[in-house]
């Protein structure tokens, strides 16, 4: 029955990648509460220390290191040392990512008041920008992966959770390069959960809906008049349950993943939206 309560998480250790921003602060939150011992890659160290001060997390029990997911020589360097002050990694969450304003698209669809103009729509996208979007979302995931997870293939023992979105089934509109690149993280999580199976090491994915964050909000907020903005709204109605979510929200999906309780659960990508990829809008 303990592992009802998660205590088969009890001194293992976690990494997570992007662990300052909302949803993974949430998640090292989470971890922390329930033993588990975290280190948090972030570019920026200052601002994970930062975070890690914010919910008063026990320092013996979590740290902060500096390092690029794109970059494997200070991932490996990040390695050596989380198992010089916590031993073997057990769990890796793949959080950091985002979207640039550049590979986006102002306006939604083609109309005959746009339809001149490549800067509002799909032909005024750059590849490059488009790339810089898929090097965060997919190889930075990928290259950490590969990093952190070589130990556990051959202890046959680790999980591995990547974070998607709902914008991976099926695409947001002014967003192309973050849906398609999340999309790629979903046939990725299933396709390395199948190459991992016989080894012991489970992978699947977390596609949170819409979260209110410190990122997002005003996109989603107006600052003055405190009201949610036309695309808020949209996302709302869409939404069955009727609401934004919280990040504490995710905790749960995040534990049950990596303990015991879903040992036999691998390859799948698990919305925790409120409903938003079930509802047809009707």
């Amino acid at each position: 029955m303990n592992k009802y309560h998660f205590e088969d998480l009890q001194n293992t250790v976690a990494v997570v990648t992007g662990g300052s921003g909302g949803i993974g602060l949430s998640i090292v939150d989470a971890l922390l509460h329930v033993g588990v011992k975290v280190a948090i890659i972030n570019r920026n160290s200052v601002s994970a220390e930062k975070a890690l001060t914010s919910i008063n997390a026990n320092r013996s029990k979590a740290f902060a290191i500096s390092a690029d997911v794109l970059d494997a020589v200070s991932l490996a360097s990040a390695k050596e040392q989380i198992k010089n002050s916590f031993g073997e990694v057990d769990f890796l969450i793949n959080c950091a990512g985002g979207n640039s304003p550049k590979a986006t698209t102002p306006a939604e669809w083609i109309t005959e008041k746009n339809v001149g103009n490549k800067q509002e729509t799909y032909f005024g996208l750059n590849v490059d920008d488009m790339k810089s979007v898929f090097e965060l979302n997919l190889f930075g995931s990928m290259l950490p992966t590969a990093v952190f997870s070589e130990e556990m293939v051959q202890r046959k023992k680790g999980v591995i959770i990547n974070i998607s979105s709902v914008s991976s089934f099926s695409p947001l509109t002014k967003i192309p390069a973050y849906s398609a690149s999340k999309a790629s993280i979903n046939n990725f999580t299933q396709w390395l959960a199948i190459h991992f199976a016989k080894t012991n090491v489970r992978v699947n994915a977390i596609a949170p809906g819409f979260f209110l964050t410190a990122q997002n909000r005003f996109l989603l907020v107006d600052e003055k008049t405190g009201k949610y903005s036309p695309r808020a709204e949209k996302i709302i109605n869409a939404t069955p349950m009727g609401r934004f979510g919280e990040t504490e929200e995710l905790q749960g999906a995040v534990l049950f993943l990596l303990s015991d309780l879903s040992k036999f659960v691998t390859g799948i990508v698990l919305p925790v939206d409120g409903g938003f990829t079930a509802y047809s809008g009707v």
